[in-house]
């Protein structure tokens, strides 16, 4: 224990004379009840704290930090109650012009999605640090700063995951996150084209629809799947994600259906609900630890607002951590080096316990709650906290990597000629006028998920078909016939970290997402390359099929596959797990499994960055149902849920013994 004692006397100071000591362990359980109990007072701490003044500031029920894909479907839902007054900050611009939608067709219109990831006007436009393991290259990660946050620039592919990535969020320590209390708020969002079933919503305001576009090569993909071993399945998202099939798409009418679309523009004349957009907030203002609103910046004013219940961060997962940190929520050595005062860090709640000090009511429940199973398992719990640095604000970054096979296109039939000009001129002006035409998808119409080895227990390799090439990110245009497929590896093992550069909002922080820093995430993206090829070249593709490409036919070794995926991997746009969700006995964790910010008071996270560990598919669908089921718990209501739905279980190893 004096070894403790020691390094938790260097980071904080305490006197240990003032720790009560009892042999072996500073408390037994009893002593720590009385300590809990014996007041309902805050949680003092020796850290500078925010001071306020009500003067000039407004006050509200709820602040929500960002407009994206969580943040607009809480301002929906907690607006439902008339009693409930929110406010809803984005540092972005509304996604509409004079209410228009055709006016702001770069977002609004499926095809024109490129636009957008190129477009710093709507987009955070971060960039990672050198990744080592990929030669050093600089990746570019774009994020939605707008109305709709990522769902105004996304590929508006609507993919949940499979029931497996919920249910191993429970193993994880999320708590009621399994699948048969996610489902239902999956459900809750959607209204499917196809109609409700037992996996599909029927009357949520998300809308979803299958591609109209009937294009050859989509068919030639998923017959070539097929002749390759793998099986059809009709629903991703329902009983068999395993498999290859059609895509669905949060795309309405032709248009765009992003969060603000569905959430946030049906709610806007509510008479409780305030929005500000191009607003920059830059700190959440704390008293002792008890969070009670914010400052940010509006046309180079600076101002507060204050928030009666709470605050809630939508940032996403870059965002969020972010606006922790610049508000002293996060590891206190790197907060220090910044001159940041901290609010809060986990070893120092168990250190003002020692010194007599009260600590929050949502500390004495979880520590109570540990009290009760014993002094050895208490013990542990402490001691475990007190031996790491609680570094989990920003850590535990973790992404989707993809690379493009690319095949050359021996008949006119892929998208290159609707690049030119003319064609841009024709296609465009039916979309204004109509919502059709090729403007109104965004031709990601099939894929299909595959295990990468027998013993897999469910998908862990994404493939996008696209009757198109697309070259640095859509900056750089076609300049031939061809299509590709994305493919990535869906569960990698390599995890990241971000920090603060500076103590200014305005800078990006330092992203480290060290990918491919595995042999396991090497050998898996090997193989995605290899089955890849294994599927273009099956007899559905024959008469379509010319030169590959990318990797190339000279790139057939395992060490020339490697470096083909060093140097054209990128990013899938898939951040998440930087405030993680877990107990609180779990020093990496960052929220809890009712989404409030651990250690503090009247702070929640909601978005991507609570994900315990990433899903198999795309984000953004599994980001508004971490919306859904907390707007629930904000609210007070118990959770929904949906027992024995049945789901595919692949034939593994283990099940075929």
């Amino acid at each position: 224990m004096s070894h403790l004692i020691k390094g938790v006397k260097k980071c904080y100071g305490p006197s240990i004379s003032q720790m009560h000591k009892v042999t072996g362990f500073p408390f037994k359980p009893p002593l720590l009840k009385s300590l809990l109990a014996y007041s309902g007072q805050k949680l003092k701490t020796s850290r500078t704290c925010s001071k306020l003044s009500s003067e000039n500031a407004d006050s509200y029920s709820y602040i929500i930090v960002g407009a994206g894909s969580a943040g607009c479907v809480l301002g929906s839902r907690l607006t439902e109650d008339p009693l409930s007054t929110v406010l809803l900050l984005e540092a972005g611009p509304k996604d509409t012009l004079l209410g228009s939608k055709r006016l702001m067709w770069k977002i609004h219109m499926p095809a024109a999605l490129t636009y957008n990831l190129c477009d710093e006007k709507y987009n955070w436009y971060y960039h990672t640090t050198p990744q080592k393991h990929m030669d050093n290259r600089i990746m570019y990660w774009p994020r939605g700063r707008v109305w709709g946050g990522s769902s105004s620039l996304n590929a508006m592919v609507y993919i949940r995951g499979h029931a497996e990535d919920y249910n191993r969020w429970h193993r994880e320590g999320a708590v009621g996150w399994d699948y048969e209390f996610c489902l239902p708020y999956f459900k809750k969002a959607q209204t499917h084209e196809l109609g409700p079933n037992l996996y599909r919503g029927g009357n949520g305001p998300l809308h979803v629809s299958r591609g109209k576009t009937n294009h050859p090569l989509h068919h030639a993909f998923l017959d070539a799947a097929q002749q390759a071993g793998y099986s059809f399945t009709d629903d991703m998202n329902g009983y068999q994600q395993e498999g290859f099939g059609w895509m669905d798409m949060t795309i309405h009418r032709g248009q765009r259906w992003s969060t603000a679309s569905a959430y946030l523009h049906p709610a806007i004349t509510r008479p409780n609900l305030s929005t500000e957009d191009r607003t920059l907030v830059t700190k959440i203002l704390f008293q002792g630890t008890k969070a009670i609103g914010v400052e940010y910046v509006k046309n180079g004013q600076r101002k507060k607002a204050l928030a009666s219940k709470e605050v809630i961060l939508s940032g996403g997962a870059i965002n969020s951590p972010q606006l922790l940190m610049l508000s002293g929520v996060g590891n206190a050595d790197d907060l220090k080096k910044l001159g940041i005062p901290v609010v809060c860090h986990l070893p120092e709640v168990l250190i003002t316990i020692y010194n007599g000090h009260h600590v929050t009511s949502d500390v004495q429940d979880s520590l109570l709650k540990i009290a009760d199973v014993g002094e050895e398992q208490m013990e542990r719990f402490v001691r475990g906290a007190l031996d790491s640095d609680w570094t989990g604000v920003g850590q535990n970054l973790q992404d989707h990597l993809e690379v493009y096979i690319q095949q050359k296109c021996t008949e006119p039939i892929t998208l290159y000629k609707a690049q030119k000009l003319i064609n841009m001129a024709k296609i465009g002006l039916e979309w204004l006028w109509k919502f059709t035409g090729d403007g109104a998808t965004a031709h990601l119409e099939s894929g299909g998920f595959i295990r990468s080895r027998p013993d897999v227990p469910h998908p862990d390799i994404q493939f996008h078909f696209l009757p198109s090439q697309v070259i640095d990110h859509g900056r750089v245009a076609s300049k031939l016939e061809a299509y590709q497929v994305h493919v990535g590896p869906m569960r990698s093992t390599s995890v990241g970290w971000l920090k603060l550069k500076s103590t200014d909002p305005r800078d990006h922080p330092v992203i480290e997402p060290n990918y491919l820093s595995t042999e396991a995430d090497v050998w898996e993206f090997r193989q995605c390359v290899k089955l890849s090829r294994e599927i273009f070249a099956q007899k559905a593709f024959e008469k379509f099929c010319g030169p590959e490409i990318q990797p190339g036919s000279h790139i057939q070794s395992d060490k020339e596959i490697d470096a083909f995926i060093r140097q054209k991997a990128d990013s899938a746009y898939h951040p998440s797990c930087t405030c993680k969700m877990g107990q609180p006995s779990d020093t990496t964790a960052v929220v809890d499994p009712q989404t409030k910010v651990i250690g503090v008071e009247n702070l929640r996270v909601v978005d991507a960055s609570i994900m315990p560990s990433v899903v198999s598919g795309n984000l953004n669908a599994p980001t508004i149902m971490i919306a859904e089921k907390a707007a629930d718990m904000i609210k007070g209501f118990p959770s929904l849920s949906e027992k024995n739905v049945p789901v595919y279980k692949s034939q593994t190893l283990e099940t075929q013994r």
